[in-house]
Protein backbone atom coordinates (compact mmCIF):
# COMPACT_ATOMS: atom_id res chain seq x y z
CA UNK A 1 0.00 0.00 0.00
CA UNK A 2 1.14 3.46 -1.05
CA UNK A 3 0.61 6.31 1.53
CA UNK A 4 1.60 9.86 2.34
CA UNK A 5 2.16 10.36 5.80
CA UNK A 6 2.14 13.94 7.88
CA UNK A 7 2.11 15.05 11.14
CA UNK A 8 -1.52 15.37 13.48
CA UNK A 9 -2.13 18.80 14.84
CA UNK A 10 0.28 19.56 17.42
CA UNK A 11 0.31 22.71 19.71
CA UNK A 12 4.11 22.83 19.95
CA UNK A 13 4.90 22.22 16.44
CA UNK A 14 4.12 24.60 13.10
CA UNK A 15 5.12 24.17 9.67
CA UNK A 16 4.08 27.92 8.78
CA UNK A 17 5.68 28.22 5.34
CA UNK A 18 7.80 26.88 2.83
CA UNK A 19 9.32 28.38 -0.14
CA UNK A 20 13.01 29.39 -1.87
CA UNK A 21 14.32 26.38 -0.60
CA UNK A 22 13.57 27.19 3.13
CA UNK A 23 11.24 26.61 5.52
CA UNK A 24 9.79 28.61 8.48
CA UNK A 25 9.06 27.11 11.47
CA UNK A 26 7.37 27.40 14.84
CA UNK A 27 8.89 25.22 17.73
CA UNK A 28 7.10 26.11 21.41
CA UNK A 29 7.37 29.62 21.40
CA UNK A 30 10.08 30.09 19.11
CA UNK A 31 9.92 30.42 15.21
CA UNK A 32 13.09 29.34 13.22
CA UNK A 33 14.42 29.30 9.65
CA UNK A 34 16.39 27.41 8.01
CA UNK A 35 17.08 25.83 4.50
CA UNK A 36 15.19 23.12 3.02
CA UNK A 37 16.58 21.90 -0.59
CA UNK A 38 13.11 20.73 -1.85
CA UNK A 39 11.16 23.76 -1.03
CA UNK A 40 11.16 24.92 -4.67
CA UNK A 41 8.31 26.99 -4.87
CA UNK A 42 7.17 30.92 -3.62
CA UNK A 43 6.85 31.55 -0.04
CA UNK A 44 3.04 31.67 1.08
CA UNK A 45 4.00 34.50 3.58
CA UNK A 46 5.01 37.88 2.79
CA UNK A 47 8.82 38.62 4.03
CA UNK A 48 7.73 40.57 6.93
CA UNK A 49 6.87 37.19 8.64
CA UNK A 50 10.04 35.65 7.15
CA UNK A 51 12.11 38.33 9.45
CA UNK A 52 10.05 38.08 12.57
CA UNK A 53 12.21 34.51 12.70
CA UNK A 54 13.74 34.26 16.52
CA UNK A 55 16.42 32.30 14.50
CA UNK A 56 17.74 32.45 11.08
CA UNK A 57 20.31 29.50 10.06
CA UNK A 58 22.92 30.26 7.26
CA UNK A 59 25.05 28.39 5.46
CA UNK A 60 28.49 28.75 5.09
CA UNK A 61 30.02 29.51 1.76
CA UNK A 62 31.02 26.25 -0.44
CA UNK A 63 29.49 24.14 2.02
CA UNK A 64 25.92 22.15 2.13
CA UNK A 65 25.56 21.40 5.57
CA UNK A 66 27.57 23.67 7.95
CA UNK A 67 26.39 26.95 8.81
CA UNK A 68 25.62 29.14 11.87
CA UNK A 69 22.85 30.81 13.70
CA UNK A 70 21.40 34.42 13.31
CA UNK A 71 19.88 34.94 16.94
CA UNK A 72 17.37 37.73 17.61
CA UNK A 73 17.62 38.94 21.39
CA UNK A 74 15.71 36.62 23.51
CA UNK A 75 16.26 33.40 21.38
CA UNK A 76 17.46 30.78 23.57
CA UNK A 77 20.29 28.26 22.56
CA UNK A 78 18.40 25.36 24.17
CA UNK A 79 14.79 24.85 25.32
CA UNK A 80 12.17 21.96 25.59
CA UNK A 81 8.81 21.29 23.68
CA UNK A 82 5.84 18.83 24.77
CA UNK A 83 4.09 16.53 22.54
CA UNK A 84 0.72 14.47 23.68
CA UNK A 85 -1.60 12.05 21.88
CA UNK A 86 -5.06 11.04 22.29
CA UNK A 87 -3.49 7.28 22.23
CA UNK A 88 -1.52 8.49 25.42
CA UNK A 89 2.08 8.77 24.38
CA UNK A 90 3.74 11.83 25.87
CA UNK A 91 6.92 13.11 25.55
CA UNK A 92 9.33 16.16 26.00
CA UNK A 93 12.06 16.88 24.15
CA UNK A 94 15.05 18.86 24.44
CA UNK A 95 15.61 21.23 21.18
CA UNK A 96 19.23 22.99 20.65
CA UNK A 97 20.41 25.07 17.58
CA UNK A 98 23.51 22.95 15.98
CA UNK A 99 25.99 23.77 13.53
CA UNK A 100 24.42 21.77 10.67
CA UNK A 101 21.24 23.36 10.97
CA UNK A 102 19.59 20.92 12.88
CA UNK A 103 17.62 21.30 16.14
CA UNK A 104 17.36 17.86 17.20
CA UNK A 105 14.06 16.46 16.69
CA UNK A 106 12.33 15.68 13.24
CA UNK A 107 8.84 16.16 13.69
CA UNK A 108 7.31 14.67 10.58
CA UNK A 109 8.18 11.71 11.90
CA UNK A 110 5.12 11.93 14.52
CA UNK A 111 2.94 9.48 12.51
CA UNK A 112 6.15 7.00 13.04
CA UNK A 113 6.28 7.70 16.58
CA UNK A 114 2.61 6.82 16.82
CA UNK A 115 3.05 3.85 14.47
CA UNK A 116 5.85 2.56 17.08
CA UNK A 117 3.63 3.16 20.18
CA UNK A 118 0.83 1.78 18.87
CA UNK A 119 2.40 -1.60 18.08
CA UNK A 120 4.88 -2.12 20.27
CA UNK A 121 1.70 -2.22 22.98
CA UNK A 122 0.16 -5.45 20.39
CA UNK A 123 3.20 -6.98 20.92
CA UNK A 124 2.18 -10.66 22.58
CA UNK A 125 5.62 -10.50 23.95
CA UNK A 126 5.36 -9.59 27.67
CA UNK A 127 8.24 -7.17 27.40
CA UNK A 128 9.01 -7.02 23.61
CA UNK A 129 12.43 -6.15 22.81
CA UNK A 130 12.56 -3.51 20.16
CA UNK A 131 16.07 -2.26 18.39
CA UNK A 132 16.69 1.29 17.35
CA UNK A 133 19.56 1.65 15.01
CA UNK A 134 20.80 5.18 13.72
CA UNK A 135 18.71 6.05 16.89
CA UNK A 136 19.65 9.59 17.07
CA UNK A 137 18.34 11.76 19.72
CA UNK A 138 15.86 9.23 20.87
CA UNK A 139 11.75 10.14 19.69
CA UNK A 140 11.62 7.01 18.00
CA UNK A 141 13.44 5.17 21.22
CA UNK A 142 11.33 7.33 23.85
CA UNK A 143 8.10 5.74 22.12
CA UNK A 144 8.88 2.18 22.18
CA UNK A 145 9.80 2.33 25.86
CA UNK A 146 6.81 4.46 27.23
CA UNK A 147 4.60 1.19 25.93
CA UNK A 148 6.35 -1.19 27.81
CA UNK A 149 9.42 -2.08 25.67
CA UNK A 150 12.86 -3.02 26.39
CA UNK A 151 15.18 -0.95 23.77
CA UNK A 152 18.48 -0.66 22.83
CA UNK A 153 19.13 2.45 21.15
CA UNK A 154 22.37 2.64 18.97
CA UNK A 155 24.08 5.95 17.46
CA UNK A 156 27.50 6.14 16.77
CA UNK A 157 27.84 9.88 18.08
CA UNK A 158 28.73 10.03 21.73
CA UNK A 159 27.11 13.47 22.07
CA UNK A 160 23.71 12.65 20.48
CA UNK A 161 23.36 9.68 22.90
CA UNK A 162 23.69 12.51 25.60
CA UNK A 163 21.29 14.65 24.31
CA UNK A 164 18.66 11.52 23.80
CA UNK A 165 19.38 10.50 27.63
CA UNK A 166 18.35 14.36 28.33
CA UNK A 167 15.21 13.49 26.16
CA UNK A 168 14.00 10.47 28.12
CA UNK A 169 14.81 12.23 31.53
CA UNK A 170 12.66 15.62 30.64
CA UNK A 171 9.80 13.17 29.44
CA UNK A 172 9.84 11.04 33.13
CA UNK A 173 11.37 8.07 30.88
CA UNK A 174 13.66 5.75 32.37
CA UNK A 175 15.52 2.05 31.62
CA UNK A 176 16.77 2.27 27.94
CA UNK A 177 19.90 0.86 27.09
CA UNK A 178 22.44 2.88 25.25
CA UNK A 179 24.82 1.97 23.11
CA UNK A 180 27.91 4.40 21.19
CA UNK A 181 28.40 1.54 18.12
CA UNK A 182 28.73 1.36 14.91
CA UNK A 183 25.59 -0.01 13.37
CA UNK A 184 26.87 -2.41 10.89
CA UNK A 185 29.12 -4.15 13.59
CA UNK A 186 26.55 -4.39 15.90
CA UNK A 187 24.06 -6.31 14.06
CA UNK A 188 26.34 -8.51 12.70
CA UNK A 189 27.27 -9.70 16.36
CA UNK A 190 23.96 -9.53 17.44
CA UNK A 191 23.12 -12.15 14.14
CA UNK A 192 26.13 -14.66 15.23
CA UNK A 193 24.51 -14.13 18.85
CA UNK A 194 21.18 -15.42 17.63
CA UNK A 195 19.34 -12.63 19.08
CA UNK A 196 15.56 -11.33 18.08
CA UNK A 197 14.21 -8.58 18.52
CA UNK A 198 9.74 -7.72 18.00
CA UNK A 199 10.94 -4.32 16.92
CA UNK A 200 13.25 -2.73 14.25
CA UNK A 201 13.80 0.81 13.85
CA UNK A 202 16.38 2.32 11.25
CA UNK A 203 17.15 5.38 10.02
CA UNK A 204 19.66 5.37 8.59
CA UNK A 205 21.76 8.68 6.93
CA UNK A 206 23.14 9.16 3.19
CA UNK A 207 26.82 8.84 4.94
CA UNK A 208 28.29 8.39 8.25
CA UNK A 209 30.99 7.74 10.32
CA UNK A 210 31.19 4.60 13.17
CA UNK A 211 33.17 6.14 16.55
CA UNK A 212 36.30 4.25 15.21
CA UNK A 213 35.81 6.06 11.68
CA UNK A 214 33.52 3.17 10.22
CA UNK A 215 32.09 4.41 7.15
CA UNK A 216 28.53 4.27 6.09
CA UNK A 217 27.36 4.69 2.89
CA UNK A 218 23.53 4.02 2.41
CA UNK A 219 23.52 3.25 -1.45
CA UNK A 220 26.48 0.89 -0.64
CA UNK A 221 25.02 -0.87 2.38
CA UNK A 222 21.58 -0.69 2.57
CA UNK A 223 20.63 -4.14 0.78
CA UNK A 224 23.18 -6.04 2.92
CA UNK A 225 22.20 -4.34 6.45
CA UNK A 226 18.41 -5.24 5.64
CA UNK A 227 19.22 -8.73 5.13
CA UNK A 228 21.31 -8.90 8.34
CA UNK A 229 18.31 -7.31 9.96
CA UNK A 230 16.05 -10.14 8.75
CA UNK A 231 17.75 -12.44 10.69
CA UNK A 232 17.29 -10.64 14.18
CA UNK A 233 13.36 -9.76 13.07
CA UNK A 234 11.09 -12.33 15.41
CA UNK A 235 9.12 -14.37 12.78
CA UNK A 236 5.88 -14.57 15.01
CA UNK A 237 5.90 -11.03 16.31
CA UNK A 238 7.17 -8.00 14.81
CA UNK A 239 6.79 -4.65 13.41
CA UNK A 240 9.74 -2.82 11.45
CA UNK A 241 10.05 0.93 10.23
CA UNK A 242 12.29 2.00 7.99
CA UNK A 243 13.13 6.18 6.92
CA UNK A 244 15.54 7.21 4.63
CA UNK A 245 15.91 11.27 3.88
CA UNK A 246 18.37 11.14 1.17
CA UNK A 247 17.06 13.09 -1.96
CA UNK A 248 16.97 11.12 -5.16
CA UNK A 249 15.67 7.49 -3.26
CA UNK A 250 12.21 7.04 -4.30
CA UNK A 251 10.10 5.06 -1.84
CA UNK A 252 10.39 2.07 -4.81
CA UNK A 253 13.75 1.39 -4.05
CA UNK A 254 12.62 0.49 -0.47
CA UNK A 255 9.89 -1.31 -1.85
CA UNK A 256 11.53 -3.44 -4.03
CA UNK A 257 13.92 -4.55 -1.21
CA UNK A 258 11.53 -5.05 1.37
CA UNK A 259 9.69 -7.21 -0.75
CA UNK A 260 12.60 -9.13 -2.25
CA UNK A 261 14.41 -9.24 1.40
CA UNK A 262 11.46 -9.61 4.08
CA UNK A 263 8.63 -12.11 2.22
CA UNK A 264 6.67 -13.13 3.55
CA UNK A 265 6.60 -10.31 6.43
CA UNK A 266 6.60 -7.46 4.08
CA UNK A 267 3.17 -8.76 2.21
CA UNK A 268 1.25 -6.39 3.90
CA UNK A 269 3.86 -3.12 4.12
CA UNK A 270 2.80 0.15 3.90
CA UNK A 271 5.41 2.50 1.88
CA UNK A 272 5.13 6.06 0.68
CA UNK A 273 6.57 9.38 1.50
CA UNK A 274 6.61 11.62 4.96
CA UNK A 275 5.90 15.13 4.11
CA UNK A 276 4.80 18.21 6.03
CA UNK A 277 2.12 20.56 4.81
CA UNK A 278 2.51 24.52 5.99
CA UNK A 279 -0.32 27.38 5.92
CA UNK A 280 -0.14 27.41 2.51
CA UNK A 281 -1.07 23.85 1.82
CA UNK A 282 2.07 22.89 0.04
CA UNK A 283 3.03 19.64 1.13
CA UNK A 284 7.04 19.75 1.79
CA UNK A 285 8.94 15.78 1.15
CA UNK A 286 11.02 15.11 4.00
CA UNK A 287 11.77 11.54 3.08
CA UNK A 288 10.52 8.03 2.27
CA UNK A 289 9.51 5.06 4.65
CA UNK A 290 8.76 1.40 4.80
CA UNK A 291 6.89 -0.19 7.79
CA UNK A 292 5.19 -3.51 8.25
CA UNK A 293 3.75 -5.35 11.16
CA UNK A 294 2.27 -9.28 12.34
Amino acid sequence: MYSFLTTSPWPDYELLDSGNFQKLERFGRYVLSRPEPQAVWDPHLPASEWQRAHATFTREAGSQERGQWKLKPGMAEQWHIGYERPDGLQLKFRLGLSSFKHVGLFPEQDPNWQFIYEQTKKRRAEKPRVLNLFAYTGAATLAARAAGADVTHLDSVKQVNFWARDNMEASGIDGVRWLVEDAWKYVQREVKRGNKYQGLILDPPAYGRGPNGEKWQLEDQLNEMLKLCRELLDPQDHFFVINLYSIGFSALILDNLIGSIYPPYGQQREIGEIYLHDQGQRKLPLGTFCRFAN
